[in-house]
Formats: structure tokens, C-alpha cells, sequence
């Protein structure tokens, strides 16, 4: 018979760590006496990450005596506590190989439901001074698990534990851990996994991910920020960077051009996904290379891309491609790629842009009326006037040629004579008298759009969306778009800077821009975070990657810093790395897990 050995409560409190503040409930310390457990944790105790542990899924973390006894052996430890493993029960018996996900217990007055293993989070390792902590528990097949609260009532250190159901399939909490996070994955175990009920949403939609043979976007548990932001598999096109050649130059606007490039030998391009960009490497006066990534703006031909590029008054870059690239001249291209792309089905489609950011969405434009498109289209642009709208007319044709289309273009200039550039507008709540229809072209609107005008404008609520433009513009778009009525998950968005932040429970601090990490330079090779627009040399002084990235106040995104769960994976441009702690599973060709490597020739990494 298992039996309840200590019952651990901890409210959370902040932790220094790393330089940065965490804000964590990991500390629990055993109770004596009753105490009552609720739909959402135990009296006396709370999480500082609700979007990582604890709710109604993660209510009570359970670890084993048994395995206290094993990292004791293991760790050469003997100073092991109960709660020390972060948990809220200690038992004896209840091993992580013979629970199921879905068994349930009762234990005092309460009755328990099995959800989930254990998240495989860095705070293990932060409480017990094992960084590798994370990775230690998956490799060594003891994780713990998670129980839901299926009805209330009082326990104690003493109290038995009685099976009152086997969880259907009776897959165990150690093989759905493995099954997750390990190689050599069971296809009937997966089977298994997506027929159980009481499995968390998060490990469900991980388990999803990888029965359609793609590797999970991230970690269970912590929701994206945006949909669309992860990096499944992409096609192969050449490795690093290859000499391109410009064709030629074409003004779309007084500040937009567009540059078409073709190979330098006549072979055929990969083809392209609409949607995906280029990383073109430029060096610009006598500073390092530098890389900028430009999305396709048109489905590419057997020997041709085309990018379109904005010149920023301030922008290095585009400065120069405006001022001093011309036709002849080769530059250094990176394949495709991306994940923000057009895809499949039958659904209705609808396009958003604001400025230069219709670049991506009129390759899919494109794509859409190469094949006549049957279902409908949704064509959504805001741009300053007509002066500085790029591509109208090409999409006014593009359109015509779709048996389905609606077209709606908002013109801001006239409702805000301060603005003074299509990459800065933004929709915002609009009277009346700001917005208006221009009676010669209907399709054309004197002011923003609004929430209320997707109802005018008949977008269907099982739309699929695909949304570009300034961070400002997509997040106030996107609350539009979830505010009709589409799901956040099909709702799909793009930004070339660097991606939002994912570093569960550490404290917010003033967002800084991304500089040249501190302290005298390295001697190392040179590492370029394309998306963030740094290239510095590396210093052996830096963890990882990852830990350079940090000292750039580059965002990032990461859980386990160990090389489990894959949150950190990040799209290698071109070099070579070699992992410091090798992952429990390597990422697929590509891309690097940077929470546990370091670089052993230039680097350009997608971050």
C-alpha cells in the first residue's frame, strides 16, 4: 500500500539567480497536520508560473521516496529534504514506471486524477544546485507527475493511497515523459497517448505535433505568445550562404524597391514556400558582415527570387542596398525559410498587412492566383496614401484573377496628418468621420480599420489568418481578429525582429535594446543573431549561445536550459557548433538547441 509521506507548501517568493530576479514557488517545506486541498493547490501553498505549473491541470506535484533515495546514490548527496524536489507530496510507493496517466487515487478525503509528467523546467536544478537537474530527471526515467483535484477535502502526512481507477491505455507516466522528450518514440505509444482524456491540453497538442511527424514547437504548458512563432521542419535548400546575382532593380514607391536575383550558374532555385525569406550578408563600410532577412514578395520562377526592401532613414542596411547595390553586383544569399506560411485547406483566407509588411502575404497572393484559388480571399492593407502603397496595382491584378476575392484598402493620411510612414501605422478605434469609403474606388477607405470593420467587411470567423506589419500593428490586428471570433491558433503572424521572449517566471525588467554584450571583446569566431541585427565575436567566457544571446539582451526563448525540451531551438543560417551537454535528442537538421552549445566556426543564428 503507497502511503502519503509529507505534504509541502511553499508560496512563492522572489529568488535571485543568474543576475535576474525569478519569481518561483520551487521552495516547499512539509506540514504537520491537516491541511486542505483545493481545485487549484493546496491551502497554504501557490506557483509563481501559472502558465507553467499549478491551475486546475497541475494542481499537486507528487515525487517518491524511491527516487530521493536513487539521486542520493547518484548525487553524492545526503542533505535531501522532502519538498526539496519542488513537490507537494511525498510518497512512498507510486513509481513513475507503474502510475498512468489518468489512474486515480484517493488519499485522506480527496481524490486525485494523473495529467502529465513533471514539466521539465530549469527550477529544479535553480532549487537544488544541479543546473542539469532538468535533464537529469527525463534521462534517468523520474520525473514525478502532476495530479488534478477531483474532489476536495483534508490530508495528512500518514494517510494511504488507494487506486480507485486505472487510467484507460495505461500508459505510464515514465514512458509518456520519454515519449515526449527521448528518441526512438513508440508509434503505438503515441496512439496510446492521444487517446487518453485526462492528459494535459499542453502534452496533448505536443503529442499532436509529433503524430503528424513534426518536432513541437515548444515546451507543454507555456502557451505560444503568438501563434505561427515556432520552427517546424522546412524544406532543404543549400547550406549557410551562396553568391547570388542582382538581375535588376525595380521602384515600387519613392521608398521601396524591389530586388530580383538570380543564380550565378543557371541552376534551379529551390522552390519557395509564400511567405518564407531570404538572409542576404552584406558588408557595409568596414564593420563585419551584416545580415538582414527580406521576405519573397512573389512566387519565385526556376531562376529567380524577388525580395522587396523599405529604406529606413536610419537603416544601415537598407541604405546601402538603396544607394550602392546595382544590377551585376553578387551578394550572399541564404536559402529560404520561415514557418510563417500559406498553407492548405479550405478554409477562407484573409491577408493583413500595414506597410512593407505586405511583402510575405503577396507571395501568398501570388501562390493563391497562380492556381485560381477557389475559396475565398480576404485581401486587408493599410498604407499611408497612395503614394507610399507598394504593390497596388500588382495586387489589385492578383486579385482579379481569384474567382473569390474582396479587397480593402485603408489609406491613413488624411484621418492623421502626423503620420508620416506606412511602417509606423498602426489601426487603432476610429470615428466615423475618420473612416470613410472613397466613392470612385469602394474598395478604398480614408482612414483605419476597426474591430467593428471585419463585420463590415463579412470575414468569416473560421478564416484562416495571416497577418504582417509593425509589432504595434499585429498585436492590435490580432486582438481584432480574436475578438471577431478566430481562434488564436489560426491565426498566423510574422516579425523580423527578434521573437517574443519566452523565460518562465523571471521578472519582467525595462526591454533594452540588443547591444554588444559587455566586458572586453572575445577573440573567438563571429556570432550573428540575424533577427536582432548583433554580429560579435565569441568569448569562451559565455555558458552558451544562449548565455551570449542573454548578454546582448537579445529575447529569447528557453524552459530548461539543459537540452530537453526543445524550446530553445533556433534556425542555424550557416556554421557549425558543438553541444557542451548533448541533448537527450538532437533538433532536426538545421537548427541548434543554443541553451547548451557553443560555436566552432562563424555563426549566424535566426534569433
Amino acid at each position: 500500500m503507497a502511503t502519503l509521506l509529507s505534504v509541502n507548501v511553499g508560496m512563492p517568493e522572489d529568488v535571485s539567480w543568474q543576475g535576474r530576479t525569478v519569481h518561483t514557488g520551487a521552495w516547499k517545506s512539509p506540514v504537520h497536520g491537516h491541511r486542505t486541498v483545493r481545485r487549484l493547490n493546496i491551502d497554504g501553498d501557490g506557483q509563481g508560473d501559472l502558465a507553467g505549473h499549478g491551475g486546475e491541470i497541475r494542481a499537486v506535484l507528487v515525487y517518491q521516496l524511491d527516487s530521493y533515495r536513487y539521486w542520493q546514490m547518484q548525487l553524492g548527496r545526503d542533505d535531501l529534504a522532502f519538498g526539496n524536489f519542488g513537490e507537494n507530496f511525498t510518497v512512498d510507493g507510486l513509481p513513475d514506471d507503474d502510475v498512468c496517466i489518468g489512474d486515480r487515487y484517493r488519499i485522506g478525503e480527496a481524490e486525485f486524477e494523473v495529467t502529465q509528467p513533471r514539466v521539465t523546467c530549469y527550477r529544479v536544478g535553480m532549487r537544488l544546485g544541479e543546473p542539469a537537474m532538468a535533464s537529469l530527471l527525463v534521462a534517468h526515467h523520474r520525473p514525478g507527475f502532476y495530479l488534478r483535484v477531483l474532489t476536495e477535502g483534508r490530508v495528512q502526512a500518514g494517510d494511504e493511497i488507494t487506486l480507485t481507477r486505472k487510467g484507460p491505455e495505461e500508459l505510464s507516466v515514465a514512458d509518456t515523459d520519454a515519449l515526449l522528450y527521448l528518441p526512438g518514440r513508440d508509434p503505438a505509444k503515441l496512439r496510446k497517448a492521444l487517446n487518453i482524456p485526462a492528459l494535459s491540453p499542453g502534452w496533448q497538442q505536443s503529442f499532436r505535433e509529433l503524430a503528424a511527424a513534426q518536432q513541437p514547437k515548444q515546451e507543454p504548458g507555456w502557451p505560444s505568445e503568438r501563434a505561427g512563432t515556432g520552427q517546424p521542419r522546412e524544406e532543404p535548400g543549400w547550406p549557410g550562404f551562396k553568391a547570388m546575382r542582382v538581375a535588376r532593380i525595380v521602384p515600387e514607391t519613392s521608398t521601396v524597391s524591389s530586388i530580383y536575383l538570380d543564380t550565378t550558374d543557371n541552376t534551379p532555385l529551390p522552390e519557395a514556400r509564400p511567405g518564407q525569406y531570404l538572409s542576404i550578408r552584406l558588408a557595409v563600410g568596414d564593420a563585419a558582415p551584416t545580415v538582414r532577412s527580406y521576405s519573397l514578395s512573389s512566387t519565385p520562377t526556376t531562376g529567380t527570387y524577388r525580395i522587396s526592401v523599405k529604406h529606413e532613414p536610419h537603416g544601415q542596411v537598407s541604405s546601402y542596398i538603396h544607394a550602392r547595390l546595382h544590377p551585376g553586383n553578387l551578394v550572399d544569399i541564404a536559402s529560404p525559410r520561415g514557418t510563417f506560411v500559406l498553407e492548405e485547406g479550405t478554409c477562407p483566407v484573409v491577408l493583413i498587412s500595414a506597410g512593407i509588411g505586405a511583402t510575405p502575404v503577396l507571395a501568398m497572393l501570388h501562390q493563391l492566383a497562380a492556381a485560381r484559388e477557389p475559396r475565398p480571399v480576404w485581401w486587408i492593407h493599410i498604407a499611408h496614401d497612395r503614394a507610399q502603397h507598394a504593390f497596388a496595382d500588382e495586387a489589385h491584378e492578383l486579385l482579379a484573377q481569384l474567382p473569390n476575392a474582396h479587397e480593402h484598402i485603408y489609406y491613413t493620411a488624411k484621418a492623421d496628418p502626423q503620420e508620416t510612414a506606412p511602417h509606423e501605422a498602426a489601426p487603432h478605434e476610429a470615428t466615423p468621420q475618420q473612416a470613410a469609403p472613397d466613392p470612385d474606388e469602394p474598395h478604398i477607405t480614408r482612414g483605419r480599420p476597426t474591430a467593428s470593420s471585419l463585420v463590415a467587411m463579412g470575414v468569416p470567423t473560421d478564416a484562416d489568418g495571416y497577418l504582417c506589419g509593425p509589432p504595434a500593428f499585429m498585436d492590435a490586428f490580432g486582438g481584432y481578429l480574436r475578438e471577431h471570433g478566430l481562434r488564436p491558433e489560426r491565426i498566423h503572424t510574422e516579425q523580423f525582429s527578434a521573437l517574443p521572449a519566452i523565460n518562465p517566471g523571471v521578472t519582467p525588467t525595462t526591454t533594452v535594446r540588443p547591444h554588444q554584450p559587455p566586458g572586453p571583446p572575445g577573440d573567438g569566431p563571429l556570432i550573428t543573431f540575424a533577427r536582432s541585427g548583433i554580429t560579435t565575436p565569441w568569448s569562451p567566457a559565455h555558458a552558451s549561445l544562449l548565455d551570449l544571446a542573454e548578454a546582448c539582451d537579445i529575447p529569447t526563448r528557453w524552459s530548461c536550459r539543459t537540452g530537453v525540451c526543445h524550446t530553445c531551438v533556433t534556425h542555424l543560417v550557416t556554421g557549425d557548433i558543438t553541444y557542451t551537454t548533448q541533448p537527450l535528442e538532437l533538433p532536426e537538421a538545421g537548427t541548434v538547441l543554443i541553451c547548451c552549445s557553443d560555436p566552432t566556426t562563424e555563426v549566424v543564428l535566426d534569433l
